[in-house]
C-alpha cells in the first residue's frame, strides 16, 4: 500500500514536471498562421489567392484573440502561475505571444504593402486609391455614394459627460474623431465622437476607372473620412483615427440552467460585451485621440496594435472574388459528379448494400451525402433518420431533408451541438426549426461538445430492418465541403448499425457506454485505444516485428500520446505525422524523436480528415474520424473513430496516406528547433496531393464512363423467345 501511495506521488510529480521537448500550443498556432502568410507571399501562388490567404490570416488571428490571447490574459489577471506543459508560466507565455503577435502583424502589412499590392496593379491592373489620388471625377463619385448610400446609414455617436462611450461590437471598424466647436460660445472647446464604419455595406467600391484603364477601388473608411465634415457641421474636424476592437468571445455557459438553449443566447449577448484585448489603430495617429480611446478602453499599451492600414484585412476575402477575378485565381476543384463509388446507381440504398463507399471531398461531390439523407426523407420504407450537427451551412439543405422527413412521419432524431464556437446562434436557429417541424432535438450532452459525424437510416426492407450509415471526418456543411478535404464512409454492415444504434443511445439517453465491436469512442474509449495501439507498435518494433504509425490530424497537442510517440521513436518505430495546424511534438531530436517526422500541407483546400494507420506486425489497420489528438478531443467531447475494413477501401486509403507524404508543393516539415521548412525537390518530382487527388478522381470517374461505352450491348428478346 505504502508502495503504491509512493508510486503514486512519483507520478503526479513527473506529470507535473515542464516536458522538455513539448512545444507550446499558442506559439505552434502562431506558426501555423506564418505558414498561411507564406502562402499570401509566395509568388507562384495568383494574386487574388494571395490576397485571400492575407485574409485568411486576419480571420484566423481575429479568433486566436477572441479565444486564446483572452484565455491566457485571465489566466495572468487571476494570478494563476502554474507552468505549462512547454515549462511556460501564463505571464511568460503573454510576454511571449504579444511579442510574436505584434511581428506577426508587421509582417502581414510588409506583404501587403511590398508583395501583393503592386503585383496586383502590374499584373490585374487594380489599384486602391484614397481621395488624395483621385482624379475629380472620381472625388465627384465618391461624394455621391457618400450622400446617396453611407450618408441615410450613419450614426455619428458623441461623446462626453452626458454621453458615455458607446459599447463598440467586436470586430467593427470605427473612426474616433476629435472635434473643435465653431460656435462663439463653444469655440474651441475639444470634444471627440465615434463613427462606425457600417458593417452591413461592402468594405470597398469601384471608383470610375482610370485614365490609364487600371480598375480602382475605394475603402468605405476613406469615403467617410473626406465627407465627414457633412455630419458634423457645427463642429470643426481636428483628427480622425480609425481603430477596430478584438474582445474576449469566448463563453462561459451554465449547462445546469434551466432552459439551456436560453443559456447559450445569454452567453453570446455576454461575448459581444467582453473585455477588449486587442486595440488596432492607425499608425501616426493623433495624440489626444489615442489617450482618448486607450482611457475609454481601458486598454494596455502591450494590447495595442499600431498599423499601416487598412485595419481588419479579412475583407480582401471578399475583394478576392470581384468580376473579372478569375485569371488571377487559382483554377477551381470542381467535385467529381457522381461521386466515383456512386456511379451507375440512382437508389444509394442499392449501391451501399452491395458494398461499403468511400467518398473524398471536395474532389468527389458531397451531393452524394446531401442525397442519402433526401433520398431517405423521401423512401416509405425509412422508419428512422438519426443525426449529429456541429456545423451546418446557412442554406442546409440536409436540414430541408430531416424537416420533410418528420414531416412525413418519420421518426426524426437530431443532436444539434449548440456549443459549436461561433455556430451558437446558427445552430439555435435550426434546433428550433427541427424541432417546430416534428424532430427530437438534443442540445448536445452537459460537460461535453458532440464533434462525432454520424448520420443513421433505419429502413425496412424484404429481409427485416437494415440500418445505412455515414460515418465522416468533417461536418455535415454543403458549403465548406467545397473548401475543406474530408472523407466519408457509406456501410450498412450490420456490426457497424449495432455501434452506431449503440452511440445514439448514449447521446440520446442515460445508456452506459458499451463496447463497441468497431467503434472508438471519446470520452471513454479513445484515448486507452490509441495509448494502447501506440504502444503495441513500440512493443512490436522491440520484437522485430513489422511497425510504424502514420497520422493525419489538424493537431497535435495531448502530453501523454506525445510521450508515448517519443517512446515508440527510440523503440525504432519509424513515424510519420501529417499535422497542418498546431504541432506540440518536436521532431528529429536525438535519442528522442529521430524517427519521427512531423509534415504540415497548407494549400488550396483546408485539409480537415482525420486518418490514423499502425502497421499492427505486418497487417496493417486503417482508422478515419473526428478526432484530433488533443485533450479536448479525447476527454472532452463525443467523438468517432471507425476502422476501413473493406479491401478495396483500405487500399484506397493507404494510398491517400501515400499521396499526402508524397507531396513536395505545399508540405512543410517541422525541423527540430519547431522551424518549418519546404520539401527539398532535389530529386523528387513537383507534386501537390490535393491536385493529385482531384486528378485521380477525373480519371476514376472517366475511365467508369469509358467502359461503360465499350460494355456488350444486349439485345431485348420478346416475353415469347
Amino acid at each position: 500500500m505504502a508502495q503504491d501511495k509512493v508510486e503514486k506521488k512519483a507520478a503526479e510529480k513527473k506529470a507535473a514536471e515542464p516536458k522538455t521537448y513539448y512545444y507550446n500550443r499558442e506559439l505552434s498556432w502562431m506558426d501555423f498562421n506564418a505558414r498561411v502568410l507564406e502562402e499570401a507571399l509566395r509568388r507562384e501562388n495568383p494574386i487574388m489567392e494571395r490576397l485571400r490567404f492575407l485574409a485568411i490570416t486576419g480571420s484566423n488571428l481575429d479568433e486566436f484573440f477572441m479565444v486564446r490571447v483572452a484565455g491566457v490574459k485571465e489566466q495572468v489577471h487571476s494570478g494563476y502561475e502554474k507552468p505549462d506543459d512547454s515549462g511556460l508560466t501564463p505571464k511568460e507565455l503573454l510576454a511571449a505571444l504579444e511579442k510574436k503577435t505584434h511581428d506577426f502583424m508587421d509582417r502581414q502589412y510588409s506583404c501587403l504593402y511590398r508583395s501583393i499590392l503592386p503585383v496586383l496593379k502590374k499584373t490585374a491592373g487594380i489599384e486602391f486609391l484614397t481621395p488624395e489620388q483621385m482624379n475629380e471625377e472620381q472625388l465627384q463619385w465618391v461624394k455621391k455614394y457618400f450622400h446617396s448610400v453611407l450618408f441615410p446609414v450613419l450614426t455619428p455617436l458623441a461623446v462626453d459627460n452626458s454621453r458615455p462611450f458607446p459599447m463598440l461590437a467586436n470586430k467593427s471598424l470605427n473612426l474616433a474623431v476629435r472635434l473643435s466647436a465653431k460656435e462663439k460660445e463653444n469655440k474651441g472647446e475639444k470634444c471627440f465622437a465615434i463613427v462606425q464604419v457600417p458593417g452591413i455595406l461592402p468594405r470597398f467600391a469601384e471608383l470610375p476607372a482610370a485614365e490609364d484603364g487600371t480598375r480602382c477601388f475605394v475603402l468605405l473608411e476613406d469615403i467617410i473620412t473626406f465627407c465627414l465634415k457633412d455630419l458634423f457641421e457645427l463642429h470643426e474636424i481636428k483628427a480622425v483615427l480609425p481603430f477596430r476592437i478584438t474582445r474576449n468571445s469566448d463563453l462561459t455557459i451554465d449547462e445546469d440552467a434551466a432552459d439551456f438553449m436560453v443559456e447559450i443566447e445569454k452567453s453570446i449577448k455576454r461575448r459581444k460585451r467582453g473585455r477588449p484585448v486587442r486595440l488596432e489603430i492607425l499608425q501616426h495617429g493623433d495624440g489626444d485621440t489615442k489617450k482618448f480611446l486607450f482611457k475609454a478602453l481601458d486598454i494596455g499599451d502591450r494590447e495595442v496594435y499600431e498599423l499601416p492600414g487598412p485595419l481588419d484585412l479579412t475583407f480582401f476575402s471578399k475583394f478576392a472574388g470581384i468580376p473579372g477575378s478569375a485569371p488571377h485565381s487559382f483554377a477551381p476543384i470542381r467535385p467529381v459528379t457522381p461521386a466515383v463509388d456512386f456511379w451507375g446507381y440512382d437508389d444509394i440504398f442499392k449501391a451501399i448494400r452491395e458494398g461499403d463507399r468511400l467518398v473524398h471531398h471536395p474532389y468527389e461531390t458531397f451531393d452524394c451525402v446531401v442525397q442519402f439523407i433526401a433520398q431517405a426523407a423521401k423512401d416509405e420504407n425509412v422508419l428512422a433518420i438519426k443525426q449529429t450537427l456541429y456545423r451546418v451551412s446557412g442554406n442546409s439543405p440536409i436540414i430541408a431533408s430531416l424537416i420533410e422527413a418528420a414531416e412525413n412521419g418519420k421518426q426524426v432524431t437530431v443532436l444539434v451541438e449548440l456549443k459549436a464556437r461561433f455556430d451558437e446562434e446558427n445552430n439555435i436557429n435550426w434546433a428550433r426549426m427541427l424541432e417546430k417541424a416534428g424532430c427530437h432535438v438534443i442540445y448536445g450532452l452537459a460537460g461535453l461538445k458532440t464533434h462525432c459525424k454520424i448520420a443513421l437510416v433505419v429502413r425496412r426492407e424484404e429481409d427485416g430492418i437494415r440500418r445505412y450509415l455515414h460515418l465522416g471526418t468533417g461536418n455535415y456543411n454543403d458549403s465548406t465541403a467545397k473548401i475543406y478535404t474530408d472523407l466519408g464512409l457509406f456501410t450498412c454492415d450490420e456490426s457497424f448499425g449495432s455501434d452506431a444504434s449503440s452511440l445514439f443511445n448514449v447521446i440520446t439517453g442515460y445508456s452506459r457506454p458499451p463496447e463497441y465491436k468497431h467503434f472508438v469512442v471519446a470520452p471513454h474509449g479513445m484515448r486507452s485505444f490509441f495509448c494502447y495501439m501506440v504502444r503495441r507498435e513500440t512493443e512490436n518494433a522491440k520484437q522485430g516485428l513489422p511497425s510504424g504509425i502514420t497520422v493525419k490530424v489538424n493537431s497535435l497537442v495531448d502530453p501523454e500520446l506525445i510521450d508515448l510517440l517519443y517512446e515508440a521513436s527510440k523503440a525504432g518505430v519509424k513515424i510519420q505525422m501529417i499535422v497542418r495546424g498546431i504541432c506540440c511534438l518536436m521532431p528529429g531530436i536525438p535519442g528522442v524523436s529521430e524517427n519521427i517526422t512531423v509534415r504540415s500541407i497548407v494549400g488550396q483546400l483546408l485539409e480537415h480528415s482525420r486518418i490514423f494507420r499502425f502497421e499492427n506486425g505486418g497487417s496493417p489497420r486503417i482508422y478515419m474520424g473526428s478526432a484530433d489528438w488533443m485533450p479536448r478531443n479525447l476527454d472532452r467531447r463525443v467523438e468517432l473513430v471507425f476502422p476501413i475494413e473493406d479491401e478495396r477501401l483500405k487500399q484506397r486509403a493507404f494510398s491517400i496516406l501515400e499521396t499526402l507524404l508524397s507531396d513536395t508543393t505545399n508540405a512543410r516539415e517541422m525541423q527540430p528547433d519547431t522551424s518549418y521548412e519546404h520539401i527539398d525537390l532535389r530529386g523528387k518530382k513537383k507534386l501537390s496531393a490535393q491536385l493529385a487527388f482531384y486528378k485521380d478522381a477525373q480519371d476514376r470517374l472517366k475511365a467508369l464512363e469509358n467502359a461503360s461505352k465499350d460494355s456488350v450491348l444486349t439485345p431485348i428478346h420478346s416475353a415469347e423467345e
